[in-house]
């Protein structure tokens, strides 16, 4: 190092290490050095020392990198504090200037006592958040930088799942459609599937996506597993449960065989995705029916044909019990659904606000398992990685301490833990993470965490965060919208990154009203009940 970069150096010198234990350490630092940088133009240097912030130690020929957890003052000594640091990477130092390059995650030399603590300069973080040459996209500027730009890997990213968590009105939608609109535009080819509880996001994929609800869906019914079919058929509990599932089972299979010959099937099961006529299924209850003695009760089968006949005659489920949806159209289904090819729309959203709420998990259950048996099932194929993204996830994968079973549930869960093996990406979007399955948040391999006002949520996220990012963990509360720590296999290292702005025709229509400019406006109300009493009654698109 030259003897200006030495002197340079010790311009940046702030205290020394007292104690090291694993990845983490303790610092005694000198006031009157923060004091003195306080005020420096670097915002980096600026916020030297403080929680948060990075500070890098020199071993040999590299250099270390850490983040302060916490400080205190000294409790006999007057003008230090002891700080609490994580030790995040190291990087090598370039003989003349004495900078950081080629910054990589873990430890191969720990300092001892005494080793003096550095303050990180703007340049330093420039180097240690470079992007390396593993595709990436850019999605904002690493805090407290204005121009140093936050990467992720997005084949880490894609690869072992990601979460993203956040409080209601931080920016977690725009965030979402953001990182997703940065994949598309890098892959126009890939294939993507959201589902979309609230209709929020068609108004930011409206031009690079391709939109669904229950205008135009077409899910044909007999897509669903015999599990499937229970949760929408049968309404008993109990004893009763189990004789109406025993009677659904046979006469199904019996619905299904009847189309044995025309879908070229050698070997049937309940859960084979062969087309079957709802008339039969109800024909052959009726015959079930009618052969009892008098001995035994007619209630399990007219309550299972009664549930039929009701979802037949009911428009609101017209999108997926439809008469017209009889016809083997499976390859067309999922070829416009996981979109292949994609032709520039590489993303489905499908706004599932319409659909009934008894049907809701039902429906949300058959396109997801819909990805997973189509990636076991295309392993001999060339593989096409489906990215399966579920908004409001703590709706469908309930936390542990739920003891309710949902089909859903079971498969999110199985794509958590089984899904990469095929090439399934599991994208989990919500803003209660301490009621989402802590299993399932384990194999999130990158977290993305907004501001989260809850305790319980904030401590299920630093439970699942690693142990070097828990001085960023600490900090979830504190940060502001559209700001995120992002800690896993997405980032070389844990960083808070404040989100670039999303042009308005690509934000989701998630933004909150503004009472104090709407109750100023009149006029039209006529007119707009009209629409609105129309759509309600046609149980229209809420749009």
């Amino acid at each position: 190092m030259s003897r200006l970069a030495q002197r340079s150096l010790e311009h940046l010198r702030l205290g020394e290490i007292v104690e090291i234990s694993g990845s983490s350490s303790q610092v005694l630092i000198d006031i009157s050095r923060l004091e003195t940088l306080s005020d420096n133009a670097d915002a980096t240097l600026a916020m030297a020392g403080q929680v948060g912030s990075q500070v890098k130690v020199r071993i040999g020929n590299c250099w270390l990198v850490a983040n302060v957890r916490t400080q205190r003052l000294h409790h006999r000594e007057t003008g230090l504090i002891i700080c609490q640091i994580d030790f995040l990477g190291e990087g090598d130092e370039e003989k003349l200037t004495g900078r950081i390059f080629n910054f990589r995650r873990g430890v191969t030399r720990f300092p001892v006592p005494g080793t003096p603590v550095y303050a990180m300069t703007g340049n330093d973080l420039k180097q240690v958040y470079a992007a390396d040459a593993r595709p990436h996209i850019e999605i904002g500027t690493v805090y407290p930088t204005i121009d140093t730009r936050a990467a992720l890997y997005v084949d880490a990213l894609l690869g072992k799942h990601f979460a993203l968590l956040g409080s209601t009105g931080t920016g977690k939608s725009t965030a979402a459609a953001l990182i997703l609109h940065r994949i598309c535009d890098m892959m126009p080819e890939g294939h993507i599937v959201m589902i979309d509880p609230h209709g929020e996001y068609a108004n930011a994929f409206k031009q690079n996506g391709a939109l669904f609800d229950v205008n135009n869906l077409a899910l044909p019914y007999w897509l669903m597993n015999f599990e499937e079919h229970c949760e929408v058929f049968l309404t008993s509990s109990g004893a009763d449960r189990q004789t109406d599932a025993e009677i659904l089972a046979k006469c199904l299979l019996a619905a299904r065989t009847k189309n044995k010959a025309a879908s070229g099937t050698s070997r049937i099961t309940i859960d084979t995705p062969i087309p079957y006529m709802l008339s039969d299924l109800v024909a052959n209850i009726q015959n079930e029916m009618g052969k009892l003695d008098k001995a035994t009760s007619s209630a399990p089968f007219l309550r299972i044909k009664g549930k039929i006949e009701e979802i037949k005659s009911d428009p609101r489920y017209t999108f997926m019990f439809s008469g017209m949806l009889v016809g083997d159209n499976m390859i067309d289904f999922i070829a416009k659904i996981f979109r292949f090819p994609s032709m520039g729309k590489p993303i489905s959203v499908i706004d599932v606000s319409s659909v009934p709420s008894d049907i809701t998990a039902t429906v949300v259950a058959v396109l997801s398992r819909m990805v997973f048996d189509f990636a076991i099932w295309s392993r001999n194929e060339q593989t096409r990685p489906v990215l399966l993204v579920c908004e409001e996830a703590h709706r469908y994968i309930p936390s542990d301490r739920s003891v309710q079973h949902s089909a859903v549930r079971d498969v999110l869960s199985r794509i958590a833990k089984e899904g990469r093996k095929y090439g399934v990406s599991l994208g989990l979007i919500t803003q209660r993470p301490s009621d989402l399955s802590e299993g399932v948040l384990s194999q999130c391999g990158t977290i993305i965490a907004m501001r989260l006002n809850n305790d319980r949520d904030q401590a299920h996220v630093r439970s699942a965060m690693p142990e070097g990012a828990r001085g960023f963990l600490d900090s979830i509360p504190s940060l502001r919208n559209r700001e995120c720590i992002i800690c896993g296999e997405g980032v070389a290292i844990p960083v808070r990154v404040g989100f670039d702005n999303l042009a308005e025709e690509r934000r989701p229509a998630s933004d909150d009203p503004l009472f104090s400019t709407l109750w100023k406006q009149t006029g039209g109300e006529d007119e707009m009940l009209d629409r609105v009493t129309r759509r309600w009654r046609n149980q229209g698109n809420h749009r």
